[in-house]
């Protein structure tokens, strides 16, 4: 049942890819254009995605003791600002900023085989491996330092 649902919500989450543009990485780049063709349509799809998510998330986590479909909430308990999340972050904006996509639409603009997904894809991935392969330097350091 919990992989029926996870397939259901990730069908929802592409068609609404697909609905907002996201999927076209020509209006994602214009998005972030912002002193020439600036489109700032995409700004309203966030703001309709937060307007949707949060009541409802809010409602849940003080309705619910456990997600219907897991153990226990999976929420960061993290608060540090480590280099690796620095690193990755960095490198995801300036992938989305060059290519036009994130991991979600560029999954979605995958069939339809939109300018750069064959080439931005198999990088994604290739870039999702190395950062679960690539053993966290702060591992050492403790180690060390013990």
């Amino acid at each position: 049942m919990k992989q029926l649902f996870a397939l259901i919500s990730g069908l929802i989450f592409g068609l609404g890819l697909i609905i907002s543009g996201m999927s076209d990485p020509a209006k994602v780049l214009n998005f972030l254009d912002v002193f020439g063709t600036w489109d700032p349509s995409l700004a309203f799809v966030m703001g309709g995605g937060i307007l949707v998510t949060a009541p409802g998330f809010a409602w849940l986590t003080r309705r619910c003791d456990r997600p219907f479909f897991d153990e226990r909430f999976q929420m960061p308990r993290r608060t540090d600002l480590d280099p690796k999340l620095l690193t990755g972050a960095g490198l995801f904006g300036i992938g989305w900023g060059l290519g036009g996509f994130c991991p979600g639409p560029a999954l979605t603009a995958l069939p339809i085989s939109a300018t750069g997904t064959l080439v931005f894809v198999p990088f994604m991935l290739a870039g999702m491996w190395l950062a679960r392969h690539t053993p966290d330097p702060t591992v050492f350091r403790r180690k060390g330092a013990v």
